[in-house]
């Protein structure tokens, strides 16, 4: 898409399903919990509908008082696979690379648990394209909070009105609302659900590539 705004001085990034591909993992791993702790698990579907937040925000809301049991299971289930199955999304890895050479300042801020996420990070070989990788836990809070985004940028001299926020549900929106950073939407989501009635983007492309053609447009 054309883009009538300024160049971003720093570009944060969602990881699952912005960066990665992911779902299919997340999805069988909380089966597996799900199953464990004697709930009915969700349908691919509803995972995609219903994961955005930490599991430090949303399990004591399935599990109650279980809630660390279940983050448990989930993260052993989830470690036993993700490396394996691990595959960045569509024009990602040639994006960063780019981005990175260009010296664009260039961070992560997810709400998967950090170490899993670093490790994906050097897993993928993208440790050096990015300044920080903010997860899950790192911050005193995770996103929607502007917690993560003020860590990612900090030390940095960028102001978070200079940058882009990007990811693929209305709660990154959020998370860019909160904290004062332009809102970009990546990816096939339908803005008309629900999800985004609330929390509209500022900038919405397609896929990477269409991500990467804007930046390179301004």
């Amino acid at each position: 898409m054309k883009v009538a705004a300024p160049r971003p001085r720093a570009l944060l990034f969602d990881w699952d399903n912005t960066l990665v591909d992911s779902w299919e993992t997340i999805h069988e791993a909380l089966a597996v919990t799900f199953a464990a702790m004697g709930r009915e698990p969700w349908t691919l579907q509803e995972t995609k509908l219903r994961v955005a937040k930490s599991l430090r925000d949303s399990f004591p809301a399935l599990f109650g008082a279980r809630w660390e049991e279940a983050r448990r299971r989930y993260l052993d289930a989830f470690t036993a696979i993700h490396l394996a199955r691990l595959k960045a999304v569509d024009g990602a890895a040639e994006m960063l690379a780019e981005l990175a050479q260009a010296g664009l300042y260039l961070a992560v801020v997810s709400n998967k648990t950090g170490a899993v996420l670093r490790a994906e990070a050097e897993h993928l070989g993208w440790t050096g394209h990015f300044r920080r990788i903010v997860g899950a836990g790192d911050a005193a809070l995770d996103k929607p909070h502007a917690a993560p985004m003020l860590l990612a940028l900090e030390g940095s001299g960028i102001a978070c009105a200079q940058a882009w926020y990007v990811g693929d549900t209305a709660l990154d929106v959020e998370c860019a609302r909160n904290a004062g950073c332009v809102a970009v939407v990546v990816g096939a989501r339908v803005l008309e659900e629900e999800s985004f009635a609330r929390f509209r983007p500022d900038l919405h492309f397609h896929d990477c590539a269409d991500l990467f053609r804007g930046l390179k447009g301004l």
